[in-house]
């Protein structure tokens, strides 16, 4: 039977027409469609695309970009752009931006500052205006220097002291008091241009001092003092103090 079917092969129609069948509906199908995904290089990266990028870069507020409270001292600001710097060092525009609120914040602390100096010296000028004119006639001879003035001059009656109390045991303090008289005759008269009155201010300021230190160190229990430390050389300490004021703060 095989032999036959070999020989002379007969499909039947039922056969045929399911043949058929699956013909037409295989031309209804759809094509497959494979999408294919190369490798990615360097070039198909986006720039930085590997690099974090700081999220609140347009963020208009500094405090909220540096991600710090309003009232956060200046401490905390310059703790909070280090990090983020540290963070974020890769981006460029991340670290400007942090530079950016960081500076503002810094603008706004010296505008604050300085704001709050101006407003002492108005409270300070508005109290003056507002004093006896006893006071106001006493503050007029009196002017505050730079501080580098003032601290050289200082320096220098310091000196003086301390030479004083170095040499109590050999000698008095004579010549340390009449070089400091001369130093402040000299500053005198070069703030005023006139020898007389500068002369008249420096002898004042000497003889008030002298007068102040007589009353003044008897006043200091014993135990504190040094034996060689007498009545001469402390008066001479307070001598030094007043020249030191009149010199400076007298006009």
């Amino acid at each position: 039977m095989a032999a036959n079917l070999l020989s002379n092969p007969i499909l039947s129609p039922s056969f045929l027409g399911h043949q058929l069948s699956a013909q037409g509906k295989s031309k209804r199908i759809t094509p497959c469609s494979f999408n294919f995904r190369g490798p990615k290089c360097a070039v198909d990266t986006p720039y930085e695309g590997n690099i974090s990028k700081f999220p609140r870069v347009n963020v208009w507020d500094p405090y909220k970009r540096l991600g710090i409270t309003t009232d956060a001292s200046e401490e905390e600001v310059w703790s909070a752009r280090n990090f983020l710097l540290s963070q974020y060092a890769g981006h460029e525009r991340s670290a400007e931006s942090i530079e950016a609120a960081f500076e503002k914040l810094l603008m706004s602390s010296f505008r604050n500052r300085k704001k709050t100096k101006i407003n002492l010296k108005t409270r300070l000028k508005k109290k003056v205006e507002e004093s006896p004119p006893w006071v106001k006639n006493l503050l007029s001879f009196v002017e505050v220097p730079p501080p580098v003035i003032i601290l050289r001059r200082l320096f220098l009656f310091a000196f003086m002291a301390c030479w004083s109390v170095m040499n109590s045991a050999e000698a008095g303090p004579a010549f340390q008091v009449a070089l400091s008289l001369a130093a402040c005759i000299y500053f005198l008269n070069d703030k005023t241009k006139s020898l007389p009155r500068a002369a008249i201010i420096g002898f004042g300021a000497l003889v008030v001092g002298w007068i102040c230190g007589s009353f003044l160190v008897p006043l200091i229990p014993s135990f504190l003092l040094q034996p060689t430390w007498n009545l001469e050389l402390l008066t001479s300490l307070v001598a030094y103090a007043f020249m030191f004021l009149g010199c400076t703060f007298l006009k």
